[in-house]
C-alpha cells in the first residue's frame, strides 16, 4: 500500500479541488477506455468514443497509456492551468530531459514503439502529434460530456467541504473512500504500490475524478506537488452527452419539476445559502427559502445551519435526478484491486 505521511502542517494544507482536471480526466478515461470494467457507467461513452476518435490517433494515445502500472507524470502537469488548453500547453512545454525519463519507466511496462522513441528524443514534430492527438481525443471523449462531469465532481466537493467544515480534516481523510484509510498521522491508500510519501509540510490536493476507477492515483515521482486523484461516486448518467444542437440539461428537469425549481436544484450542486439561491435564481429570498423547502422535503437537498444563515446541498438522489438517469437500487460491480503509480 501506498503510505502518505502528513505533519501538523500537512494537515492545515489539505485542499479538495472544486472542479475535475482535464488532462487528469483524459488520462484516466484512455485507462477505462481499454477495460471493460463499469458498463452500466461507461459502456455508452466507450461505444461513442470508439465511433468518434480516427484509429491512428487512438494509437499514439494508447501506447502511453496502459491500463495498468505507469503513465507518465507529464501528460497530467502537477500545476494545472485554468483550463484545458492552458494545461495542454504546459504539456507539451515539459523539459525534454523529463520526457525522456518518463517514457524509460514507461518501456518497464510495454515495449517502446517508433512513436514513443521519436517522443523520447524530444523531436518537435512529435509533440506537435501528441498535441494534435490529444485534442482530437478531448474533443470527443471529454469535450460533450464536461458539464456533466463538472455537476458530479462539484457535488462530492461540497459533500467534502461540509465533513470537513462541520467534523474537520480528520473525517475527511477517514471517508475519502472505501480503499483509503485514515490511520492519524498516515494515509494508507491500498491497492497501490509499497511506498511512503512524506509530505513535509507542503500538503496535498485531493481531486475529484468522474473517471477515477475503484481506487485512487497520483503522479509517481515525489517530489512533484502532492495530488491524490479519487473516483467520486460512479452512478448510470454521470456521463450525460450534450452537443452544441442539443436542448440544455435544464430543459427536461424544467419539464418536470418548473424552471425555477430545476435552477435552484442546480445552484444547490455548489452549495448556497439561501440569499445566494435567491440571486442564482432570479427570485426573492421568500421564494427562494420556498424552494429550498420543497426540494429538501423531496429528498433532493440538504440544509444545515452555517452561522447565521443555512446552506443548501444537494443530494445523491439530487444529482441522480440532474443526470436523468440512474437510481440508488441500480447495483455496481465490486471493486478490484489494481496496482497504480
Amino acid at each position: 500500500m501506498l503510505r502518505i505521511h502528513f505533519t501538523p502542517r500537512d494537515l492545515a494544507r489539505v485542499t479538495v479541488a472544486a472542479t475535475p482536471a482535464p488532462l487528469w480526466e483524459v488520462l484516466l478515461s484512455l485507462h477505462m477506455l481499454q477495460q471493460s470494467d463499469g458498463r452500466l457507467v461507461f459502456e455508452d461513452w466507450r461505444r461513442h468514443v470508439r465511433a468518434k476518435v480516427a484509429p491512428d490517433q487512438m494509437r499514439l494515445l494508447l501506447e502511453l497509456t496502459p491500463p495498468k502500472g505507469y503513465s507518465p507524470d507529464f501528460l497530467t502537469p502537477a500545476e494545472a492551468g485554468p483550463d484545458f488548453e492552458t494545461t495542454l500547453e504546459m504539456t507539451l512545454a515539459t523539459p525534454r530531459q523529463e520526457i525522456r525519463h518518463q517514457l524509460e519507466l514507461l518501456s518497464k511496462y510495454r515495449p517502446m514503439s517508433p512513436w514513443t522513441r521519436e517522443l523520447a528524443q524530444g523531436e518537435r514534430a512529435s509533440l506537435h502529434k501528441l498535441g494534435r492527438a490529444i485534442r482530437t481525443y478531448h474533443a470527443a471523449a471529454i469535450a460533450p460530456y464536461w458539464k456533466s462531469i463538472g455537476t458530479h465532481v462539484s457535488a462530492d466537493h461540497a459533500h467534502r467541504g461540509e465533513a470537513l467544515a462541520r467534523h474537520g480534516v480528520d473525517r475527511l481523510l477517514s471517508t475519502l473512500h472505501p480503499r483509503v484509510r485514515w490511520v492519524a498521522p498516515v494515509l494508507q491508500v491500498l491497492d497501490m504500490h509499497d511506498r511512503d510519501l512524506y509530505l513535509d509540510g507542503r500538503g496535498i490536493q485531493l481531486q475529484p475524478s468522474a473517471f477515477c476507477w475503484q481506487v485512487p492515483t497520483k503522479l509517481r515521482d515525489p517530489e512533484l506537488k502532492p495530488i491524490l486523484v479519487y473516483p467520486i461516486q460512479h452512478a448510470p448518467g454521470i456521463l450525460r452527452q450534450q452537443s452544441m444542437d442539443a436542448l440544455p440539461s435544464s430543459e427536461p428537469l424544467s419539464s418536470l419539476l418548473g424552471s425555477t425549481r430545476a435552477a435552484a436544484l442546480e445552484a444547490a450542486v455548489a452549495g448556497c445559502t439561501t440569499t445566494e439561491l435567491a440571486k442564482r435564481c432570479k427570485i426573492s429570498p421568500a421564494a427562494a427559502s420556498h424552494q429550498a423547502t420543497v426540494l429538501r422535503q423531496a429528498g433532493l437537498i440538504t440544509t444545515r445551519r452555517a452561522g447565521a444563515s443555512v446552506r443548501h446541498e444537494v443530494t445523491q438522489l439530487g444529482i441522480w435526478l440532474l443526470s436523468g438517469h440512474g437510481s440508488g437500487s441500480l447495483r455496481q460491480p465490486q471493486p478490484q484491486p489494481r496496482m497504480t503509480a
